[in-house]
């Protein structure tokens, strides 16, 4: 069969790595994807964005499933388009994706079905916002409603901090129309675990529990990014939290969109905070994360093409759905001065380094292919991912592995899944 799968990034670069296992593929394709997905499949230059081109090329050339990557396209119905002309995709519809797209609806959706999570205001009045924050405790949360590449979410220590907030989101829209509306949101504490599912519409199939690492420094400091690493799996996420979450969020959060007569087939990324109070939802996301699917993904077992199926089909509750039982780290090598300013078209040395290496893996996130080799295309470059018996074990080897690769301003933090030596000595 002949496989699309939409987006450029280094979750993309796993999904189609994840793809090439599969005995049932015989061709993939990606749009626009990237240089390292060039490797194992024929790259179109079409964007995320253009869902008319996407559908066109998908009937043009008898694609039998397409796989969205990304959430803009998600949230902007391009899986609508594409059920429209008849064709196979795996993702939810535009009114399924609104989970992610709009933080009002699913802190909404939360409150009306009873799903724990963090106290809230809503606001499309920047003046309101600011009266409600004179007597707000802190610190707080402010979050752009819509989608901000994972950076529109601000915590103020102080209501001067909540006031400059107000006006970087709502007034001078630094991210854009995803701040036309904001919410106010209490503080929570805890750890935070990401944990992945496919649902199918009624049933849902957790995979593994992942922490991502958000700020781009060492120790947490720095500004918020797309993410800078991940490890999997959490050992925060204990059994007692497993169960809770099976109770009170998970099934939920399924039956709460159907009701709302919004199917959900697709991916729901759950993020959580475990507080003192027990676990709540921090955010959700309508498709893989990333980096979380870089460690994820290289340790399913069952054929990703079986489990999209039986999503689409609404057959998810008879599939057995495995994963290694084994642990992996990823370590995001980035272009320094990401996420604000950072220079592009820098010549990457090493990639060979890779070939060859079993429970070794290199994500090209922003990469270009150039007639003189592999550059660099983004703040986010590449994700060095490897597997272990244990997660001290798969952090040392990922370290390990990001000394095979250089290119010039190469930065990454050095404390991925640091917070495993607490667990594991």
């Amino acid at each position: 069969m002949k496989v699309l799968v939409v987006g450029g990034g280094g979750r993309e670069h796993a999904i189609v790595e994840a793809v090439s296992r599969s005995s049932k593929v015989d061709k993939i394709y990606c749009a626009p994807g990237n240089g390292g997905i060039a490797e194992l499949a024929e790259c179109v230059p079409i964007t995320p964005m253009e869902f008319d081109k996407l559908a066109a090329f998908a009937k043009e050339n008898a694609i039998d499933l397409t796989i969205i990557g990304m959430d803009d396209p998600l949230v902007g119905g391009v899986v609508d388009v594409f059920e429209a002309e008849g064709l196979r995709v795996f993702g939810p519809r535009k009114n399924a994706a609104i989970l992610e797209g709009s933080k009002a609806f699913s802190k909404d959706l939360m409150k009306k079905y009873g799903i724990p999570t963090a106290g809230y205001e809503t606001f499309d009045d920047p003046a309101k916002a600011l009266e409600y924050l004179e007597t707000a405790k802190f610190p707080i949360v402010l979050k752009a409603d819509g989608l901000a590449l994972g950076k529109g979410v601000l915590i103020c220590q102080n209501l001067e901090e909540a006031r400059a907030g107000v006006k970087e989101i709502m007034e001078d829209k630094k991210f854009g129309s995803a701040g036309n509306h904001m919410v106010i949101e209490e503080f929570m504490t805890g750890r935070e675990v990401s944990v992945l599912s496919f649902v199918d519409g009624k049933t849902y199939k957790l995979m593994s529990s992942a922490q991502d690492h958000k700020r781009a420094g060492d120790g947490d400091t720095g500004l918020n990014t797309g993410g800078m690493g991940n490890f999997s799996p959490s050992p925060f996420y204990t059994e007692e939290v497993d169960k809770f979450c099976r109770d009170n969020i998970y099934g939920k959060t399924v039956e709460a969109m159907a009701k709302e007569g919004r199917e959900f087939k697709g991916i729901i990324f759950f993020g959580l905070m475990l507080t003192e109070d027990g676990p709540k939802v921090l955010e959700y996301n309508a498709r893989f994360g990333d980096p979380e699917a870089q460690v994820v993904l290289p340790r399913l077992k069952t054929d990703i093409i079986d489990v999209v199926n039986a999503c689409i089909d609404g057959t998810l509750g008879d599939l057995d759905l495995e994963f290694e039982d084994k642990a992996a780290v990823c370590v995001i090598l980035a272009s320094d001065g990401y996420p604000l300013s950072y220079e592009k078209g820098k010549l990457i040395t090493g990639l060979d380094n890779f070939k060859g290496k079993e429970g070794y893996y290199c994500f090209h996130a922003g990469t270009k292919a150039t007639p003189e080799g592999i550059v660099t295309n983004g703040g986010r470059v590449l994700g060095i991912t490897a597997k272990g018996d244990t997660l001290k074990e798969a952090r040392a080897k990922a370290y390990e592995a990001t000394e095979w690769v250089d290119f010039e301003n190469k930065y990454m933090r050095h404390d991925i899944g640091k917070a495993i030596d607490e667990t594991e000595e």
